[in-house]
């Protein structure tokens, strides 16, 4: 068995990627926050901010952390499609689950459909995303450790989205926000703590991209998404007595008034 590194640069990588996971899911409260309280185009456009946002924080969380992966005998690269799929999965399942619970009546059934779904779409995220490693060997996994990073991702998602329905001050999102990044982060390491690898020493070139040539470049570049996007959040009009919600509301008023005379 080949010796696993989950922390090649020390602390770096784990406080950095739970920063991306809190960053996200601050940003992800918040616009379903906002959009719970628009209606039509508006809440649309929220919800889809948010789901963005959820879903790049935690592809950004996972990926930030797998900088610091190594194993002792073999290289290690990235297989780019199923790594681009591993995002794409994370942004709908992660939209999947917002928009549940942004449109349902019933929010108490939409909050454990949503967190289900979304639960399970991160952690589908989280093994495509192990699934894309090459090296040198045979990677596996201890079962019941999967089980328990899959369930630390259906309770987390839960969460958060209960947090979405229940949580208004930005004080609050914030503190949740924190509560949920070490979430996201417990079930990344407890997964990684299910990774065995047999190493099988070669001389052959592995097919894939380095860390550096693909996974860096990508994860700055949805964390400064993530950081423009926060920005737009907080200087929005709607952050400053929420004009668009009004006039949305005064304008899906407008036909109950005309009918009333």
């Amino acid at each position: 068995m080949g010796h696993l590194d989950h922390a090649t640069f020390g602390w770096l990588t784990p406080v950095l990627s739970y920063a991306m996971a809190s960053i996200g899911a601050a940003l992800g409260l918040r616009c379903t926050v906002r959009a719970l309280g628009t209606h039509g185009r508006s809440r649309r456009n929220w919800l889809l901010t948010a789901a963005s946002a959820l879903g790049t924080g935690i592809w950004t969380m996972h990926f930030v952390a797998m900088l610091g992966f190594g194993v002792t005998g073999t290289d290690i690269r990235y297989d780019v499609p199923l790594t681009l799929l591993s995002l794409l999965v994370a942004m709908l399942v992660v939209g999947a689950g917002v928009f549940t619970v942004g449109y349902s009546r019933d929010r108490s059934r939409a909050l454990l459909a949503g967190g289900l779904t979304t639960g399970l779409g991160v952690a589908s995220m989280h093994y495509l995303g192990m699934a894309a490693l090459r090296l040198h060997g045979t990677v596996t996994y201890d079962p019941m450790l999967v089980g328990v990073s899959v369930t630390i991702a259906v309770i987390a998602a839960t969460a958060a989205l209960w947090a979405a329905l229940n949580i208004k001050s930005p004080g609050a999102v914030a503190l949740a926000s924190l509560v949920m990044g070490a979430a996201v982060s417990s079930m990344h390491y407890t997964g990684m703590l299910a990774v065995g690898v047999r190493v099988a020493p070669s001389g052959s070139a592995l097919p894939g991209a380095t860390v550096m040539q693909f996974i860096f470049p990508l994860a700055v570049g949805l964390g400064s998404y993530l950081f423009l996007t926060s920005a737009f959040v907080a200087l929005s009009p709607a952050a400053r007595g929420r004009p668009s919600e009004t006039s949305v509301a005064a304008f899906d008023d407008k036909p109950a008034r005309a009918a009333a005379h």
